[in-house]
């Protein structure tokens, strides 16, 4: 920025836009410590208690701090079975800043997407969306119908630097709708952001685009607006034209162009628990509502406590900052910079809530059937410590009909950034853990799995080592002191 002459140009250090007041202290432990954990949660970082993880990237859902006004409002709950004030204030925020007329509280986002599956997909049903979300697609599997991925072919590409790879191919779309006839598509499916595809933002032509193509047709568009905030903040920094537009009224106009959203409040409206399916057809929200009352609890509180309801408006009202949304992003951008300029193989650009490593280059010696994300997330944790997850084949599943591994051409290990937790410091540490790893990528065994659960495999699954029993080869160690890795942190 500039010097108060005017002359010269410097860069600045910037900072977070908030100070800290309270601390949750947090332990390293050993290697051997470490080896035994995850051998015991069958090298799923999943099944790892959160007293044995240093620094959990495992997932921003729930994750994230409170602001000091959000724990004042927590105080303030109103804990009545019907009728909760807090219920009014959150409603009238979702109205103002998504803009929608009916709001269905519930206890987290999957209670949303269960109630708007059951309400509007019947049987053989084809609903098509920008790349799938794990719970999503299951529920709308489990209401009779099967998902369609229509996402532009750049999301399935790691290496491109396509700035909108959210983004819907408007002719995989109607092909779709050719294929099967208006009345066998319930809705249109749209992410922002697309979290399987690297937190990659949506653009607001293309949002437009489809809206319009949809909505031309008789279909109807919801949102899954979980990171919505974060993809209004990519359309302000990269999308011409939007420059000047403020982070709120960007958010506001997505929303305009859809006919309702799933929100899982656990992300960008930076509470632990919580969530709403949010509507503007009446009809189809009084329906909803009855199915709340059976699934989730009265219309007015859905599985929240009136003070989580009320720290969840509140956290709207902050996530819309632009200084917010600018540490948020900037961190993740920091961890992904300080890893490509190491020659680690991550999806770019980099997205908007983590950062992606590409499993499939970082362990090229690991075939798909060997699970190499997995064995890579498995592999961190042991090296540092840190906790990520798998988003591969493992989260791919089996398709229902054929029972078959469904085909991933992402092999990912997701390291989630929770809003407002870890410093500069944690990003380094994790960024050096993952280098040091990449040196030493040939020592990592791939897995099988030893358990698999019939949904949702990724949460519960076990896994098996193969050739050894543990998921680093021992001679990686042999010749080093003891707790090598620990060395930073003793």
């Amino acid at each position: 920025m500039p010097h108060n002459n005017g002359k010269s140009r410097t860069r600045r250090s910037w900072a977070e836009p908030y100070k800290i007041k309270m601390v949750e202290p947090i332990k390293m432990t050993t290697r051997e410590h470490r080896e035994q954990a995850i051998a015991e949660a069958g090298f799923n970082t999943f099944l790892l208690r959160s007293d044995d993880v240093y620094i959990d990237l495992l997932t921003d859902s729930g994750t994230n701090a409170m602001s000091d006004n959000q724990w004042a409002g927590m105080l303030l709950g109103d804990e009545a079975y019907a009728g909760s004030r807090n219920f009014d204030h959150l409603q009238d925020t979702i109205t103002k800043y998504y803009g929608y007329q009916h709001t269905i509280p519930t206890h987290q986002g999957r209670g949303a997407e269960h109630i708007l599956s059951m309400l509007t997909i019947r049987d053989g049903d084809s609903i098509p969306g920008n790349m799938y979300f794990t719970t999503t697609r299951m529920h709308q599997e489990l209401a009779g119908g099967q998902f369609v991925d229509v996402i532009i072919d750049e999301a399935h590409d790691p290496t491109s630097q396509h700035p909108f790879k959210g983004n819907i191919d408007l002719d995989k779309l109607q092909s779709v709708i050719d294929e099967v006839g208006v009345v066998h598509i319930p809705y249109l499916c749209m992410h922002a952001t697309v979290n399987m595809a690297g937190g990659q933002p949506i653009s607001m032509a293309n949002i437009r685009a489809a809206s319009k193509m949809c909505h031309d047709q008789n279909i109807p568009v919801f949102l899954d607006a979980t990171r919505a905030v974060e993809n209004a903040y990519f359309i302000k920094t990269r999308e011409d034209g939007f420059e000047n537009t403020s982070v709120a009224d960007i958010l506001k106009e997505i929303c305009s162009h859809t006919d309702g959203c799933t929100m899982s409040g656990k992300k960008d409206c930076l509470v632990n628990i919580g969530g709403f399916l949010a509507l503007n057809d009446a009809e189809l929200a009084d329906r909803a509502r009855n199915e709340c009352v059976i699934y989730e609890g009265l219309h007015t509180y859905g599985g929240m406590a009136g003070r989580d309801m009320e720290a969840m408006a509140r956290g709207i009202e902050e996530s819309v900052s632009f200084d917010h949304q600018h540490a948020r992003i900037g961190q993740v951008i920091y961890l992904g910079e300080r890893l490509l300029e190491a020659g680690v193989p991550i999806v770019e650009p980099i997205g908007g809530h983590g950062i992606f490593l590409d499993a499939r280059r970082f362990l090229p010696h690991l075939a798909q059937e060997l699970l190499p994300a997995q064995a890579l997330a498995a592999a961190l944790y042991v090296d540092s410590g840190v906790r990520g997850m798998e988003r591969g084949v493992v989260s791919a599943g089996r398709d229902p009909e054929t029972g078959e591994n469904r085909e991933s051409r992402l092999e990912l290990v997701r390291l989630t950034l929770p809003r407002r937790v870890y410093t500069q410091a944690h990003m380094d540490v994790t960024a050096e853990s993952v280098i040091d790893l990449y040196e030493k990528r040939n020592h990592i065994r791939g897995l099988a799995f030893s358990y698999e659960p019939d949904h949702l495999r990724f949460f519960r699954a076990r896994f098996t080592p193969i050739g050894g029993k543990q998921i680093l080869d021992d001679a990686l160690y042999s010749s080093l002191p003891d707790a090598v890795s620990d060395t930073a942190n003793a």
